[in-house]
C-alpha cells in the first residue's frame, strides 16, 4: 500500500488575467497559501507555461520547477485536454472546438489534428523534461454524437470509429513509450472513452498498450449512475491519475441523465464543490490505497453554486481529511505469539 500525494490543484479553472492566478509564481504562491503542496498545468495555457519551450528545454524544466518550489510547490502532471480532444473531432463538433486550436489551424479539420497530435507529444516530451510520470488528457471523439441508439447505429459503425481512434492514438502512446509517461485519458461524457466498456474498446484496439491508462473522476460516474467505486475494483491497475471532484444526480419528474437542455445549475446531474455532493470519497480513498495507488489526489473544482477561491480552499482542507497515511504493521500484532513452523505444525495436529 502507499500514502496517495496530496493535496494538489488542477489550475485551468483558475488561471486568469489578474493577479494572482495570471502568473506562474504568483498562482502557485497563490495554491500553497490556499494548503495545496502540488498543482497540475494546463499546457495550453501560455500565462503559465510555454509548451514549446519546455518541451525543447530542460533547462526551462529545471527553472519552472524551481520557481513553484520556491514557494512550496510541485508540480504533479501537465494536461493536454484541449489539445488531446482535437485529436479527433467529429465534423459536427467543428465550429465548437476550433477555439481550442492555434488560430492558424482553425477552420482546416485535418491541419487542426496533424496540429492537436504535435501538441500532445510535445507535452509529452516535457513531461519527461520535469522528471513526470504521468500525462493528462482527453480521447477526443468520433462515435459521440451517436451514443444513443436512435436512430439504429448502422452495422460496423462503432467499430470503425474506434479503429480510427486507436490508430490515430497509437503513434502518441508510442512516444510516451519512448518518455516513459502513462498517458491517462480522462473517463469523460463527450468523449469515445466515456465508460469501462469504452475504454476496453480502446485498449483492445491498440493492443493493450502499456502506455494508455485512465484518469479517474467519479463525478462523471455519479452523473451517468455508473458504480464509481466497483470501478476501482475493475481497472485498478489502469488507473494512474485522480481528480477529486464532488457532482450529485438528483432526477424529478421532469428529468434525469440528460437534463433536458438546461443550464448547469437546473439541471438533476451537477458538479458541486468537495464536500456539497453525493460521492463516497471515504470509500475511493480506501480502495485507491487498498490497491497501492501512489498517485496524487488532484482536486478539480467545479461547481454550479459555490465561488471557486472558496472551493480551493476547502477543497485542500477536504483532501488533507481524507488521504490515508497506510500502516506500517497489523493492529493486532500486540497479540502475536510470535510462533514457529514447529508450533504452527502442532497446531494443525500434523507433529513435529
Amino acid at each position: 500500500m502507499n500514502t496517495i500525494k496530496g493535496p494538489a490543484l488542477f489550475l485551468a479553472q483558475f488561471a486568469g488575467d489578474a493577479a494572482p492566478f495570471n502568473s506562474w509564481t504568483s498562482i502557485t504562491a497563490w495554491a500553497a497559501e490556499c494548503g495545496y503542496r502540488g498543482v497540475q498545468v494546463p499546457s495550453w495555457d501560455a500565462r503559465l507555461f510555454d509548451l514549446e519551450k519546455a518541451a525543447a528545454s530542460k533547462d526551462y524544466c529545471d527553472t519552472f520547477k524551481g520557481e513553484a518550489a520556491e514557494n512550496g510547490i510541485e508540480v504533479t502532471e501537465l494536461s493536454t485536454h484541449l489539445q488531446g480532444q482535437l485529436v479527433a473531432v467529429h465534423p459536427a463538433y467543428d465550429t465548437a472546438f476550433d477555439g481550442f486550436a492555434a488560430p492558424a489551424v482553425r477552420g482546416n479539420p485535418a491541419a487542426r489534428q496533424d496540429w492537436a497530435v504535435d501538441q500532445v507529444k510535445k507535452a509529452l516530451t516535457a513531461s519527461r523534461n520535469l522528471g513526470l510520470t504521468a500525462h493528462a488528457t482527453f480521447s477526443g471523439a468520433l462515435a459521440w454524437p451517436y451514443v444513443y441508439p436512435w436512430p439504429q447505429r448502422p452495422a460496423g459503425l462503432v467499430e470503425e470509429a474506434f479503429d480510427e481512434l486507436a490508430r490515430r492514438w497509437l503513434p502518441i502512446l508510442n512516444h510516451a513509450e519512448d518518455c516513459g509517461i502513462d498517458v491517462c485519458y480522462e473517463i469523460h461524457p463527450g468523449e469515445d472513452l466515456h465508460d469501462g466498456i469504452s475504454y476496453e474498446m480502446f485498449l483492445d484496439r491498440v493492443k493493450g498498450h502499456a502506455r494508455a491508462n485512465m484518469l479517474y473522476d467519479p463525478s462523471h460516474y455519479v452523473l451517468q449512475h455508473l458504480d464509481y467505486l466497483d470501478h476501482i475494483d475493475i481497472y485498478h491497475d489502469r488507473i494512474r491519475m485522480f481528480h477529486v471532484k464532488d457532482a450529485e444526480l438528483n432526477p424529478t419528474g421532469r428529468q434525469g441523465v440528460y437534463g433536458g437542455f438546461q443550464s448547469w445549475v437546473n439541471r438533476a446531474g451537477r458538479f458541486r464543490s468537495l464536500g456539497d455532493g453525493q460521492v463516497d470519497f471515504g470509500g475511493i480513498f480506501s480502495k485507491l490505497t487498498q490497491y497501492g495507488f501512489d498517485g496524487w489526489a488532484v482536486v478539480e473544482w467545479e461547481c454550479c453554486l459555490k465561488h471557486p477561491e472558496d472551493g480551493a480552499r476547502e477543497g485542500a482542507d477536504f483532501v488533507n481529511a481524507h488521504i490515508i497515511r497506510v500502516t506500517e504493521k497489523a493492529f493486532d500484532d500486540f497479540a502475536g505469539a510470535g510462533t514457529d513452523r514447529a508450533a504452527n505444525r502442532r497446531m494443525l495436529g500434523l507433529g513435529d
